[in-house]
């Protein structure tokens, strides 16, 4: 099944690559292992790609944007542009809206477009467990431009970036006092700053808040040697404003390869992959073993009890495991 699916996927059928993703995000054993067959093969025929992250707070204008942003780089510079537009899952229910591709009505009928909605479904940092695998297949499927929209949540994008080339922050200009709204986190992270809906706002106030901002980043250590993030303004469906903004996305693009910053960048992306599917497999195989249940109970009395601290039930759990025959 496998291969007939990665070689529809590979000649651009949209309707395989959806498969395909479905496939990598879902637990049941059969997919997963599919889905193993799917990445290998994958990595195997990696494109060229620019990968973008882009996040702000809700209500900043994310879905529009990209909406905008991707149609201008679909039509005018004749990208085949891949949208992973993640969204907050309910803790109760953990189900989601999935509701961004509504807001991208023209970038969505684009033939040269995939827009994938996918739930966060719990995962912190702003995107969903599996964005990294879905990234690959897009690539292998030929999209050589990757947009990836956050959930959303402010300081806690750091994961985001660890998935893309360039992290591209929005902010409203209009939103109060500028500078008490800004986190330093996310603002640290940030490659691009980009002030949106500046088409609704008050000339004078935009000139304020791109001051403020810009005297905010220089305040801060520069993530990169060299670069500090531009900021710049956004209009719904400017093509100055989409053209301005690809600029510099692409100097920063240059500035990383000229540096060798994107390699680096990549390797160690690729190596807190590697890092983060161990632990996903250790925690599986740990809370899995029989022994380890039973122990976990035992233990966990006295835990309520109070007799025993959590470091030393965890450090006498794990010591216990690998006595085990066969670790």
């Amino acid at each position: 099944m496998s291969e007939e699916l990665f070689e529809q996927l590979l000649a651009g059928d949209r309707a395989a690559l959806a498969r395909a993703v479905t496939i990598v995000e879902s637990v049941h054993p059969d997919h997963v292992k599919i889905a193993g067959e799917l990445i290998k093969k994958a990595l195997q025929h990696n494109n060229e790609s620019v990968r973008i992250g882009i996040t702000g707070v809700p209500g900043v204008g994310k879905s529009t944007f990209i909406n905008s942003f991707g149609s201008w780089l679909a039509t005018e510079k004749n990208k085949k542009v891949c949208v992973l537009a993640i969204d907050p899952s309910s803790n109760r229910s953990h189900g989601s809206i999935l509701g961004d591709k509504t807001r991208m009505e023209k970038l969505s009928i684009l033939n040269n477009v995939f827009v994938r909605p996918t739930p966060a479904a719990g995962n912190l940092g702003g995107i969903a467990l599996k964005t990294r695998e879905t990234i690959l297949l897009c690539e292998a499927a030929g999209y050589d431009t990757i947009l990836v929209e956050t959930v959303g949540v402010g300081q806690n994008e750091y994961v985001a970036d660890g998935v893309v080339d360039c992290l591209m922050l929005l902010l409203l200009p209009n939103a109060g006092d500028e500078l008490q709204g800004i986190k330093r986190g996310i603002m640290e992270l940030a490659d691009l700053v980009v002030l949106n809906k500046a088409d609704v706002t008050d000339k004078s106030i935009l000139h304020q808040a791109q001051m403020d901002v810009t005297n905010a980043l220089y305040f801060l250590p520069n993530k990169f040697d060299g670069w500090t993030p531009p900021v710049v303004q956004n209009s719904l469906n400017s093509d100055k404003n989409s053209s301005d903004i690809w600029d510099q996305v692409s100097q920063f693009i240059d500035f990383q390869k000229s540096k060798g910053n994107f390699q680096t960048k990549r390797n160690n992306q690729k190596m807190e992959w590697l890092k983060e599917a161990i632990r996903t497999k250790l925690e599986a195989i740990f809370f899995n073993d029989p022994h380890v249940k039973t122990n976990i109970q035992t233990a966990s009395l006295k835990w309520l009890e109070g007799h025993e601290s959590p470091n030393e039930i965890a450090e006498k759990l794990i010591l216990n495991w690998k006595k085990e025959p066969g670790l």
